[in-house]
């Protein structure tokens, strides 16, 4: 577990900056420093342990997960920390999300010990989104509405704008020159800024951009839409909970492993390496990728993913099976198939051969 910036904000409040490099999520934990009740904001479903042991280690308890918005670039992990943390979920009243124990709006107030949050309502990126502004007025947490440098895209889930443009104006840029800027996302490393600084530089909201500037500039982004919304989308309008139930239940007890949204149960190389005398490596490469020169895990068992179905009774039941490919994509498939088959130990290795390869992980030639 790494935090991507930690320092304290306050002499009273706990303050903790995560990243998530895949979707370049930033996600904030802030906790009272006396009563040490605590609230996450924009978490990411594959980051919940990471987070879930960050409230462990820190001694703080999580009261309340927030979103700004509702994602399309990644899924939540408001749910599975209410069931494993017993938080409640908050969401804005106009984001159409189901399943939150608290929809808010402007004027709102969320208290977790002695800080609070102020939500300010700054729709345009979507129809719902909200910022989060602490008490003292020295930070606010502004989602995609406000990023560094920039502005959160308008051309879906009821974006606008013209209504971007004016919740920047009429409700951010109002406040003070210091007060502190958290985005929800940041695609080249930047962590904060402040109102002060956008208000003079931002390229797309700042200096003298009008509205209609504004307009015509995001008119023409041109944007492909985000990878994972066809996913990310229907999961957090039910606040993250997976379509098939309880998404708590299915973390295994067998390896650190997580579980992607789409359903994939995977495992990191780096454990694997450690643990190759305990599961069966089960490498799903064609031959000439099984002899080529990425070599292979050592102990690896080879069969082809097209083989997998009609040779599943070759499988160890008493042992976890780890699938394997060059990149983990038909490795993933293939997990999949051994858990329909009643494998109940069996995950993907994430990144694949690829990955073992670049980390200077063993490889061994023999056939088997």
């Amino acid at each position: 577990m790494h935090p991507g910036h930690a320092r304290d904000y306050d002499a009273a409040m706990l303050f903790r900056q995560l990243i998530d490099p895949r979707s370049s999520t930033l996600t904030y934990l802030l906790a009272d420093a006396t009563s040490r009740d605590a609230i996450l904001i924009d978490s990411v479903f594959e980051q919940f342990a990471r987070d879930a042991a960050l409230v462990r280690e820190l001694g703080v308890t999580l009261r309340h997960t927030l979103e700004t918005h509702v994602h399309a670039d990644h899924v939540t992990a408001a749910c599975l920390h209410r069931e494993r943390l017993g938080s409640t979920i908050v969401v804005s009243a106009l984001s159409g999300a189901e399943g939150a124990d608290r929809l808010v709006g402007e004027g709102d107030v969320i208290a977790f010990g002695g800080e609070t949050l102020s939500v300010l309502a700054t729709p345009g990126h979507t129809a719902g989104c909200v910022s989060y502004l602490t008490g003292d007025r020295k930070a606010v947490f502004t989602g995609d509405a406000l990023m560094i440098r920039g502005a959160g895209r308008a051309d879906f889930q009821q974006g606008d704008a013209h209504r971007l443009y004016r919740s920047v104006h009429e409700k951010l840029f109002t406040l003070n020159d210091d007060c502190l800027v958290y985005p929800a996302h940041d695609y080249s490393g930047r962590l904060v800024s402040s109102i002060g600084e956008e208000r003079a530089f931002n390229p797309r909201l700042g200096g003298a951009r009008s509205e209609a500037d504004f307009v015509g500039f995001m008119a023409n982004l041109a944007l492909p839409h985000p990878k994972q919304i066809d996913v990310a989308l229907p999961a957090n309008l039910r606040c993250g909970r997976p379509a098939d139930g309880d998404a708590a239940a299915r973390e295994p007890v067998w390896a650190p492993a997580r579980r992607s949204f789409a359903g994939v149960l995977e495992v990191e190389p780096e454990w694997l390496a450690d643990h190759l005398g305990e599961v069966e490596v089960l490498d799903v490469r064609e031959p000439d990728e099984w002899n080529g020169e990425l070599g292979r895990i050592p102990g690896a068992r080879h069969l082809p993913l097209g083989e997998l179905r009609a040779r599943l009774g070759e499988l160890p039941r008493d042992r976890p099976i780890v699938a394997v490919c060059r990149s983990g994509g038909r490795s993933a498939e293939a997990s999949l198939i051994l858990e329909q088959a009643g494998f109940t130990r069996a995950a993907n290795m994430n990144g694949g051969m690829l990955r073992w390869h670049a980390l200077g992980l063993p490889t061994d030639a023999r056939l088997r």
